[in-house]
């Protein structure tokens, strides 16, 4: 295929119409009939799930074939809580589609994805979708582009009809006209209606000095009052859509295959071809950075970006050709696993279908079957030439729950059910908390739970319900003191002896240490006094929790050479830890969570009032790349368990945080700690 590949992620909000593209792209590069989300037969959203919920959760890949060019189109699901499919998918791709509701304008997903492809510097073209429904005006939706990206907007096409009598648009780099032909269901050449004709050729003039302002050359000749040619335009917007300088936007409806074959025409001429591309960056052996380029001759690597898992057929690791090529029968080094395997099957997937294919060039996109331990972030390569790419960074869990299955079957299988859809998605989290002695399931929000727990049954038929998790509380104590313990008892025969004298003091963590003089306490029974300290620190005395952060010292205590034992001298020091407790300014600890909040500026001092109310410390202000605020705070775990929904309520949909465990504090004598429910 040599540069006749493009790779390309069609991102926007829900129910802005990604999945219809897809399908309508498919269509008519196959001349086939559309399937349909009402009807639940379209190629990319073939799980069950989505079929039920009627909008996409897993990316999907659709590769279609156009004028000789392999366009991997892959459809991103526009649900916040499935954000991991755009980030996977933003790791390999090096174009984009925008699509964009006409109905709706600008919505939250919209600039969230803009955002990601911003910071990744991919070359995106705006598709404004669904330009047949009533209400639409183009000029507001132009209007929004411009404020929400920036002049970089240029609009490529221009509607002709309006609301539910758009009927076609014309190509304002070319100023030819395609209009809708109902009867036939496909566009056609048309004359540009008179009452449009002074508006795009604005527009084309516009256009024809930003590619003047490209190169000192054109601007000459644009001053000079000469015509550029068709080559130079194509040229100068090409080089302006790569850099990043230009976001071309293009008009139509999907459901109507309107403006698809100029989408089509625009992906191949704008959009970056393998030689394009800047070399690669990775690692050798050595840790030395290693370019590749995307080239055929150049030394075999790919990275695998997504992961299937189906119960019946087993793994499917879907990677990108970053160099060279890869066939069936070749041998390839997979670094982290240090293992070399030989390539038995060779497939390229189309939404939930495989079909096995014997060779794969550069750029392209393709899937290994069935070979275990590969997972996302692996790289492939040559084992003669050793490289590895840098990982995907995925979001943190923020949204858990306590398990709570069903039967003793249905728990025996949540761990290993759980391993399979982590290699699918790896923002989900599985731990227990040892604390509380609840197995805790992490996602990033309601959505994602739900998709979870509803995977979980259609596919591996595991049913379990979900609860608030319990706060790990602690207890711990401020000041030294000292306590006795007398585990004496005298009962005919061999009885029980142990008499120890105990300090216990504040400490960062548990330990034990002795400073026994003159043989007061045997050393062989050292052992058993430590014993029952760390079995006296499982429950608090204050409310039952664990106790951490004390340090205690054997200073004293006395023997029987007869009665004593490994038993008394256990009870013993928990009888002294017992005494000294009350002594020791006891408290409850709660643990403290370290959140980073990314939001607009407009919603900052909402989010800072919100965070005051639950106790939160702010420990940094920063902005990123896209000139969103980051605020970096300290809160108590008790205060966010329900955070991603109040955030995202707080600020319409667009603010996010990624969350980790901070340490303990003490808290505050106004707040009502429950007690330890075993």
């Amino acid at each position: 295929m040599g540069n006749n590949i493009r790779n390309v992620a069609i991102l926007g909000h829900m129910s802005s119409g990604k999945t219809t593209l897809v399908e309508g792209l498919y269509s008519t590069t196959n001349n086939t009939k559309m399937g349909s989300i009402d009807r639940k037969s379209t190629i990319s959203d073939y799980t069950d799930e989505e079929k039920t919920r009627g909008s996409s959760i897993k990316s999907s890949l659709v590769p279609i074939i156009y004028k000789d060019y392999k366009i991997n189109l892959i459809d991103v699901p526009g649900n916040d809580d499935f954000v991991t499919e755009a980030i996977s998918t933003l790791s390999v791709v090096k174009g984009a589609i925008l699509v964009v509701n006409a109905t709706e304008g600008i919505e939250v997903e919209t600039l969230k994805h803009y955002d990601m492809l911003k910071r990744k510097n991919i070359p995106t073209i705006i598709y404004v979708n669904k330009m047949d429904k009533s209400g639409v005006v183009f000029e507001k939706v132009l209007d929004d582009l411009y404020n929400s990206f920036g002049k970089n907007v240029i609009p490529f096409c221009y509607p002709m009809g309006h609301e539910d009598n758009f009927d076609g648009f014309v190509n304002v780099v070319e100023l030819k006209a395609r209009k809708y032909n109902v009867d036939k269901e496909i566009c056609e050449d048309a004359e540009i209606y008179p009452d449009k004709r002074a508006k795009v050729f604005e527009l084309h003039n516009r256009m024809i000095e930003s590619v003047a302002e490209s190169s000192e050359e054109l601007m000459e000749k644009f001053f000079a009052g000469e015509e550029l040619s068709r080559e130079e335009i194509r040229q100068g917007l090409r080089a302006g859509v790569l850099n990043g300088e230009l976001i071309p936007v293009i008009v139509g409806s999907a459901l109507k295959k309107i403006g698809l074959h100029t989408l089509l025409d625009m992906l191949i001429d704008y959009l970056p071809d393998p030689s394009d591309l800047k070399p690669l960056e990775g690692l050798d052996d050595n840790g030395n950075t290693v370019l590749r380029k995307t080239l055929d001759d150049e030394p075999f690597s790919a990275f695998i970006f997504k992961t299937i898992v189906d119960p019946y057929s087993g793994v499917t690791s879907i990677f990108k050709v970053n160099s060279g090529t890869i066939k069936v029968g070749d041998s390839i080094y997979v670094p982290k696993l240090d293992q070399t395997i030989e390539v038995t099957s060779l497939a390229v997937v189309c939404g939930g279908t495989v079909k096995p294919i014997q060779m794969l060039h550069a750029g392209d996109i393709g899937a290994l079957t069935k070979v275990n331990g590969l997972t996302n972030s692996m790289t492939l390569c040559n084992p003669k030439s050793h490289i590895i790419y840098k990982d995907i960074e995925y979001p943190t869990a923020v949204y858990f729950k306590a398990l709570k299955p069903k039967s003793k079957a249905d728990e025996d299988k949540i761990s290993s059910v759980l391993a399979k859809l982590m290699l699918e998605d790896p923002t989900i989290e599985l731990k227990r908390n040892a604390k509380t002695k609840e197995q805790l399931l992490g996602t990033l929000g309601t959505g994602h739970l739900s998709y979870i727990l509803e995977k979980m049954a259609n596919a591996y038929k595991l049913s379990v319900d979900v609860a608030n998790y319990k706060i790990g509380y602690c207890e711990t104590i401020k000041k030294v003191a000292t306590g006795s313990g007398r585990y004496i008892k005298q009962s005919g025969g061999a009885g029980f002896y142990g008499v120890v004298e105990m300090r216990f003091e504040p400490a960062d963590e548990s330990s034990f240490s002795e400073e026994v003089f003159g043989g007061a306490v045997p050393k062989s029974y050292f052992p058993a006094v430590e014993k029952g300290f760390v079995e006296a620190c499982n429950k608090g005395l204050l409310k039952g929790y664990p106790v951490i952060g004390i340090h205690a010292v054997l200073i004293d205590g006395k023997y029987h050479p007869v009665d004593s034992n490994e038993v008394s001298f256990k009870n013993a020091a928990i009888l002294a830890f017992k005494d000294a407790y009350p002594k020791a300014e006891p408290v409850i600890l709660e643990p403290i969570i370290k959140i980073v909040v990314t939001a607009s500026s407009d919603d900052v001092g909402e989010i800072l009032s919100d965070l005051n109310q639950r106790r939160g410390r702010i420990i940094g202000m920063d902005v990123n790349s896209v000139g969103k605020q980051k605020l970096t705070a300290l809160v108590p775990e008790a205060e966010i368990m329900e955070y991603v929904n109040d955030l995202r309520s707080l600020t319409k949909g667009s603010g996010y945080f990624i969350r980790e465990f901070y340490g303990y504090d003490t808290v505050p004598p106004y707040i009502d700690v429950p007690a330890f429910e075993e």
